[in-house]
């Protein structure tokens, strides 16, 4: 009888697999390595300018499980965005073992990571208060401010160039100890290749000096950070705070000035300067010459901030998550039967309604709130309407007047990242800045731009951001601020180069906005001279709608949208936008817009009346002059010599508005609009706001923040004025393809005349005003056989406005969309004018 044969082994299969997306310094190669291992396969991993290369030997099915697994169980950091599989031949001497090996360098495609709030993991050890006073600890980071590993800690922030490994870091200076390499060489241990991988004997110190630069506290690299002895700089630092002074802390993107939040007074003797009598944060404010703009707050944890603000499951999310941003929440009201010392300073937010919390995201801010056990006033140290302090001679020369102490380190800050703000907005995450956590990650292009040639937008001249489009991924920059400010510029600039250097970015257009005073305009005209490409002029607004469609993937060949943008100004066009721009002529200003739009074009459609801006750029500053401005213009009588001014005095003289305008030089202001000197129209959306909240009282004079006087506006609103508002809603006049606010102005009148509250008619207002707009827009959407319309601008980030706009359109049964994973604001505005160029050149 002949035997059956033996069955064959499985055969063995080698591929090459290159993975792209956010895989560098977030521990992939080490999950790579023991997935590998786990499925028994052997072959090597490495980084390259392009992501993850794989080289890997083994059963065909082995492969296939290798690839399933490392998609679902990647590193919490990673993303990916493509795995692309090459079979080649099996080798003739295969791998042994599966390996990581070095990187090499070549052309930059790959994403980078952004900095991370530190992990419960590494959280767990600096916090290991059960090791306490136990000299035979193996813990030797308990207590060490720069404890990280793969899944948290610095990387944006640190970062010289790429290939993501130490020596292109600002930790270059500091050789690891042989603990420390040990745990950097081992697959099996969480901080293998962690680049900032460091610990007492050998990484950055801590240290706390007084203004005079005179050696407080300080720990050498000898001692350890475990017992909570006086001379601890940490220690000491939150001793002074609790004393009511000032303190400059070094973080991770930049350096912040720190007060106790719960301050209702000094003590006894007051402060170290003299200034008895004053909070600690009214102190602050004083220094910093910041006299209403609302502070952010870090508490220890979410109970913390609980006790404070009102906190939802998502907002928790955000929160707790490794961006760990500022989220704007809901204040809770104190009740009388809480002890006063658990009360925030009345000077953190004045007249807000919301607070900006975070919670510690570094392991520095950890061990200083768990010494506190209080929340802290944290906001950005610089002078005057400067970017944020980075470096410790820097800090030590400019902030001298306003810190009573310096906690600070020797770890560089190579890059500043602000602070990004996130708010709850409609059930998902709506963005005021990005910048830290999310920054610099890639964003991928909708359908259609795959072969998008290499761009860089300069983005707009207020809150600043640049994009670079590469590879079918758009790359936006941390916010960066306003350029008006050379500080900021010079900011600008670097980080424009750092990026080109980190992303291997050549660009072969630049895109701008159409203003010929931005500031990035001038810079953009610059580059495009100096490399010889080409220059491409982006329309402000349509810019604003083109990021929220590419925000939301919309195909590049995706039918035209109705974009409704909404903002303080934008250089406009009274017609058409071709492709170059060249309709655009007559420098007309925007912020208002009703646009029919695509990725390539934009068609005005409708707007807001134009009013003028009496004193041009002084109007955004004080609300008044746009007040006085929109009842000249809309209240002025057709086919009469009598004015709009005239009519409210004969028939509103009583009003406290009437008379504090009767005393600013009028005539001079009327002969101005009639001859259009310093006073050009704007359809804006913002200064219409400006104008409502200078008419019932709300900073009239002059504002001291962007969007104050539309921020206490809104807040004026509460809920019961809201309930009354959806039956008596001002009307606007929607004829001639214009939102018209006169008859709102005239009930606005008559209800200040009959001493209506403002909560009230600030709540009429909003309600109307969200009325007008969706009334509008349905009409033009119907009219142009539209089904999706897009939100953006900055106007939109007023909650009460956007959340009633949205739901009202999306009640009609209209697709609505907004902003994902960008601001609606200017910080927007680069990603817009990056696709519409692409979509141009593509075409």
């Amino acid at each position: 009888m002949k035997a059956n044969p033996l069955p064959k082994a499985p055969k063995q299969h080698a591929e090459c697999i290159r993975i792209r997306g956010i895989v560098q310094g977030v521990g992939f190669r080490p999950a790579v390595w023991k997935i590998a291992t786990q499925f028994q396969l052997s072959g090597s991993v490495s980084n390259d300018g392009d992501g993850v290369l794989i080289a890997v030997e083994g059963k065909s099915l082995s492969i296939n499980a290798f690839i399933d697994a490392l998609n679902n169980d990647k590193p919490a950091l990673s993303r990916i965005d493509s795995i692309e599989r090459e079979r080649t031949d099996f080798p003739d001497d295969p791998a042994l073992n599966f390996e990581i090996i070095e990187s090499t360098h070549s052309t930059a495609n790959t994403g980078i990571t952004a900095d991370a709030a530190t992990c419960d993991e590494c959280l767990a050890e600096i916090l290991d208060d059960t090791l306490n006073k136990n000299s035979n600890s193996q813990n030797r980071r308990q207590g060490y401010p720069f404890t990280n590993c793969t899944h948290c800690g610095p990387r944006l922030s640190i970062i010289k160039g790429i290939p993501y490994d130490r020596a292109q870091t600002s930790m270059d200076e500091f050789e690891m100890c042989p603990a420390c390499l040990s745990e950097y060489n081992s697959p099996y241990d969480r901080r293998f290749h962690a680049q900032p991988n460091a610990c007492p004997n050998c990484g950055p110190e801590v240290w706390l000096e007084d203004r005079g630069g005179k050696l407080v506290s300080s720990v050498n690299k000898n001692q350890r950070y475990k017992d909570p002895i006086n001379d601890m700089p940490i220690i000491q630092a939150a001793l002074c705070i609790r004393e009511k002074n000032i303190v400059a802390i070094k973080g991770i993107g930049g350096i912040h000035l720190a007060v106790c939040a719960c301050d209702d007074g000094f003590n006894n003797n007051g402060s170290a300067n003299g200034e008895s009598g004053i909070s600690a944060v009214q102190k602050l404010r004083l220094k910093k010459q910041r006299p209403n703009k609302p502070f952010a707050i870090m508490a220890k944890n979410v109970t913390m901030i609980e006790q404070y603000c009102y906190v939802n499951d998502e907002e928790r999310a955000l929160l707790t998550s490794p961006a760990a941003p500022i989220v704007l929440l809901k204040k809770r009201e104190v009740s009388g039967t809480e002890r006063k010392t658990s009360q925030l300073s009345n000077d953190v937010a004045p007249g807000q309604k919301t607070l900006g919390m975070m919670l510690p995201y570094s392991p520095l801010h950890h061990l200083l709130l768990n010494v506190l056990n209080k929340p802290i006033v944290l906001t950005s140290a610089n002078a005057s309407n400067e970017p944020q302090c980075i470096d410790n001679d820097h800090a030590r020369e400019i902030l001298s007047h306003i810190a009573d102490y310096f906690l600070l380190h020797n770890r560089d800050i190579e890059n500043r990242v602000d602070d990004s703000v996130v708010r709850m907005m409609a059930g998902k995450p709506q963005f005021y800045r990005r910048a830290r956590g999310y920054a610099p990650e890639s964003l991928p292009l909708p359908e259609g731009f795959e072969s998008t040639p290499q761009i860089l937008a300069m983005g707009g001249e207020l809150k600043n951001t640049f994009c670079l489009i590469k590879n079918g991924q758009a790359v936006l920059s941390q916010h960066m601020g306003d350029l008006e400010n050379y500080k900021t510029y010079e900011d600008y600039r670097h980080n424009l180069a750092l990026y080109e250097n980190l992303f291997q970015h050549q660009a072969e257009h630049i895109a701008i906005d159409m203003h010929p005073e931005y500031i990035s305009n001038k810079a953009g005209h610059e580059l495009a001279n100096e490399r010889g490409i080409k220059l491409h002029k982006i329309q402000h607004h349509h810019a604003h709608i083109a990021a929220c469609l590419a925000d939301n993937q919309y195909p590049l060949n995706g039918e035209p949208v109705l974009g409704i943008a909404l903002d303080g100004l934008g250089y406009g066009s009274d017609g058409s936008l071709s492709a170059d721009g060249s309709l655009f002529a007559d420098g007309s200003l925007w912020g208002g817009e009703f646009l029919l739009a695509d990725y390539q074009q934009s068609k005005r459609l409708a707007h807001f009346k134009p009013v003028a801006l009496l004193g041009g750029a002084v109007a955004m500053k004080q609300p008044w002059r746009n007040t006085y401005a929109h009842l000249q213009t809309c209240l002025s009588p057709i086919n009469s010599n009598e004015n709009g001014w005239d009519w409210i005095v004969q028939n509103h003289a009583e009003l406290e508005l009437v008379k504090t305008l009767s005393k600013k030089p009028l005539a001079t202001f009327d002969a101005m609009l009639e001859k259009g000197m310093s006073c050009p129209k704007a359809s804006s959306a913002g200064r219409l706001f400006d104008a409502v909240a200078a008419a019932i009282g709300l900073c009239p004079e002059e504002i001291r923040y962007e969007g104050q006087a539309a921020i206490e506006l809104e807040n004026c609103i509460d809920e019961q004025a809201w309930k009354k508002a959806n039956n008596s809603a001002y009307e606007f006049d929607l004829s001639a393809k214009q939102l018209d606010p006169t008859p709102m102005w005239k009930a606005l009148l008559q209800d200040l005349s009959d001493s209506i509250p403002s909560s009230l008619i600030s709540a009429r207002f909003h309600k109307g005003l969200s009325n007008a707009i969706q009334t509008l827009g349905i009409q033009l959407a119907k009219e142009n056989i539209i089904n999706t319309i897009a939100l953006s601008g900055g106007v939109f980030q007023n909650k009460t406005l956007f959340e009633d706009v949205k739901q009202g359109l999306e009640l009609q049964d209209f697709t609505v969309l907004v902003h994902r994973n960008v601001p609606a604001n200017d910080g927007g505005l680069a990603l817009g004018q990056a696709v519409i160029t692409a979509a141009r050149i593509i075409d």
